[in-house]
């Protein structure tokens, strides 16, 4: 099952559980407790959500942020492979332009002028990866490409009138089999 597919299903029965409080909330609105009583459930009532609240929101935080490959930005990463890209306006400088497959790419992302998306499209013409290319500041992004083919970087942030020609290219190669992942 996909990450979405559970995500939804957890969402679901948090809404089933939300549910069920107001029914229950509902079916107990006809009995009148004492008013001390009252006071020392509802207390514990908002504790026990604050600590569910509190616990769900790790949760969540968790499960959608850790598939996400970003890179520590200030450690060397330990890519075999690394590939400087600057952008400028309006084109890529990418060293070197072929790379192998299988194998941990790092892509050192800065750019020489202005923002721009540094988006890495696969030869069926889907986004695998992207990061920011910012003046004055090199993003690390990592990706292990699992086919090889011809991939192409263009830039995803509007940065002047030729920002449709900013489009560079480079070729991902089947790894030999003395090559190290």
């Amino acid at each position: 099952m996909i990450m979405q597919n559970e995500v939804w299903i957890i969402t679901l029965c948090g809404i089933g559980l939300v549910t069920l409080v107001f029914v229950w909330v509902i079916g107990q609105s006809g009995k009148a407790p004492a008013p001390e009583q009252l006071q020392q459930t509802s207390n514990a009532i908002r504790r026990w959500w604050f600590l569910l609240l509190v616990v769900a929101g790790i949760g969540i935080a968790y499960a959608t942020l850790r598939p996400y490959p970003i890179a520590n930005q200030r450690s060397n990463a330990a890519a075999a492979q690394i590939v400087d890209a600057v952008g400028r306006q309006w084109s890529w400088q990418i060293s070197p332009t072929r790379v192998k497959a299988g194998i941990p790419v790092e892509f050192d992302v800065t750019s020489a002028d202005v923002n721009h998306g540094f988006a890495i499209y696969a030869p069926d013409d889907r986004i695998v990866t992207q990061t920011q290319a910012m003046p004055g500041y090199t993003n690390r992004l990592l990706y292990t490409f699992t086919e090889p083919g011809k991939y192409r970087v263009m830039c995803l942030e509007y940065c002047g009138l030729a920002h449709h020609n900013m489009v560079a290219e480079f070729e991902v190669v089947a790894a030999e089999k003395g090559d190290q992942p």
